[in-house]
């Protein structure tokens, strides 16, 4: 059975066909949302419209490399978590599209989240099937989220930590585009960090599973008036962030040992946060930045799993 993901998140249109009899992603398909040098991110108005302007082209490009008219059920995010007065308008355009792809073929619509995409689309990566079913750590960081999340599988997601105040993502993003970097920055910063070869030492703040980052775009600035190097300070930035996950991750596995622990999110694209995070803690699990950045493909597989083919 095919089935069609569709994701309009902050970031990036995103559209995806999986087969869920292979069980593999047939073609994805994602373009950014066009951001104006210097700024940070997009008002949702803006936002909503270059979803719109952007998904009729996007699903041309899908349909060049899939057959669309054997896809049984459409996935889509609706909203950013699966908690209640979760909103943001951005995600009304994927609602709409997928809408009206199910209305015309009288197909199953499954209204999913943004971060149950992002988990589905990271346990699938890990290529553990058994993690859909058991109960494992998953750490979703993003511009919109530093969450440490207790999964039983996607439809099942308790957050046990987050940030206090400013996500890991738009730490990163801000000092990018202090730096020059286009938004989203995270793929910049993380290139300019690789080119550092001097060490670093965090500093960061947290207690238990809960973290403060509103003093990272500080010290980075700081790092920088005192001649920092850009590369440094994009390489002390990023293992800031790395630190802070490392020490909420253990502080969750210190009550529950032995859970299986996996990585999503874009931030945790970077290779940066990888390397240091896997050197202290080895059975730590990071998917391709195909499947941890903003994505369609795990809505297309939740779909697959909610319903049933034939």
């Amino acid at each position: 059975m095919l089935t069609l993901g569709i994701d309009t998140s902050n970031y990036a249109t995103s559209l995806a066909v999986y087969d869920s009899v292979a069980r593999e992603v047939v073609c994805d398909k994602k373009r950014f949302l066009p951001v104006k040098e210097g700024q940070l991110g997009l008002r949702q108005s803006d936002a909503l419209f270059h979803h719109t302007a952007a998904l009729p082209g996007l699903l041309c490009e899908l349909a060049g490399e899939a057959d669309l008219t054997r896809v049984e059920a459409v996935g889509v995010s609706a909203r950013p978590r699966p908690v209640e007065g979760s909103y943001m308008p951005c995600f009304l355009a994927g609602v709409s599209a997928a809408r009206a792809f199910c209305v015309c073929r009288g197909l199953p619509l499954v209204e999913t989240t943004h971060q149950q995409g992002h988990v589905a689309a990271a346990l699938y990566a890990a290529g553990d099937e058994s993690l859909f079913e058991r109960e494992a750590l998953v750490f979703h960081v993003s511009g919109g989220t530093t969450d440490l999340l207790l999964c039983s599988g996607p439809g099942s997601i308790r957050c046990i930590g987050t940030s206090s105040d400013l996500y890991a993502g738009q730490a990163v993003d801000r000092i990018g585009v202090k730096l020059g970097l286009a938004f989203p920055a995270g793929a910049g910063v993380s290139e300019l960090a690789a080119r550092c070869g001097e060490p670093v030492m965090p500093k960061v703040s947290v207690r238990g599973t809960q973290c403060s980052l509103s003093g990272l775009e500080n010290q980075c600035s700081r790092l920088l008036a005192e001649g920092k190097s850009p590369e440094y300070v994009c390489k002390y930035c990023l293992c800031c962030v790395a630190e802070t996950a490392l020490r909420m991750v253990k502080a969750a596995l210190e009550q529950r040992p032995g859970l299986p622990v996996v990585f999503a999110g874009g931030v945790m694209s970077s290779g940066v946060i990888r390397q240091y995070v896997q050197a202290r803690l080895p059975g730590a699990c990071f998917v391709p930045g195909r499947f941890s950045s903003d994505n369609a493909i795990g809505a297309a597989i939740l779909a697959a799993r909610e319903v049933p083919h034939g």
